[in-house]
Formats: C-alpha cells, sequence, structure tokens
C-alpha cells in the first residue's frame, strides 16, 4: 500500500493529491493512536486552514466549532471528525465562494 502514496502525491489527480495532503498533515501532527487533542486540532485549523477560516471569526458556526475546541481538551479527535471540521470550515468560507466564481480551462 506504501507504493499508492507517491502516486496520490505525485501522479494522482487534483482531488488524490488533495485528499493526500490533507491526510498527511493531520497524520504528521497526530498522536500514536492517530488522534488529535482538541487544542491541536484548533492550532492545525489556524495554521494549515487560515486562508479559509480568515474572517469567519463574527460567523457564529466558527464560533460554535471553535469554542468545542476550547473546551474539554482531555478528548481526542480522530480523521474522520478531523476532516468533517476541515469541510464544515470549508463550506462557510468566504474563500470556497470566491473559488466558486473561478473558472478554469484545461
Amino acid at each position: 500500500m506504501c507504493h499508492r502514496l507517491p502516486i496520490a502525491l505525485g501522479k494522482g489527480s487534483d482531488l488524490e493529491k488533495a485528499f493526500a495532503t490533507a491526510a498527511l498533515v493531520y497524520n504528521n501532527s497526530a498522536d500514536p493512536d492517530g488522534k488529535l487533542s482538541k487544542a491541536e486540532t484548533k492550532t492545525l485549523l489556524q495554521t494549515q486552514f487560515m486562508n479559509f477560516i480568515q474572517g469567519q471569526e463574527s460567523k457564529p458556526k466558527y464560533q460554535e466549532i471553535i469554542s468545542a475546541l476550547d473546551e474539554d481538551k482531555d478528548n481526542k479527535i480522530d480523521f474522520e471528525d478531523f476532516m468533517i471540521l476541515l469541510l464544515s470550515l470549508a463550506l462557510m468560507s468566504d474563500l470556497l465562494q470566491e473559488i466558486r466564481n473561478v473558472r478554469t480551462t484545461k
């Protein structure tokens, strides 16, 4: 299975590369059990996803997500929960709307 990783990162489709990158970023920060503390999750989102969350601080859903990460720091986040957070933040982002307005040609 390890031989597939270079394909996903190098020769894979744009979506495969994006997903592989998200998985690698998560795995590089996760503990040996493959989980992140809520505080680590918050830091990872703020440093690795900053352009998507920039300007979202006043939105109630953003505040709800970040507040949940500030509470009970002993709880751990697994990869599935991390991807749900990532997707939730991306969907409410102003940057997503800007991306939708851009058309690329190949």
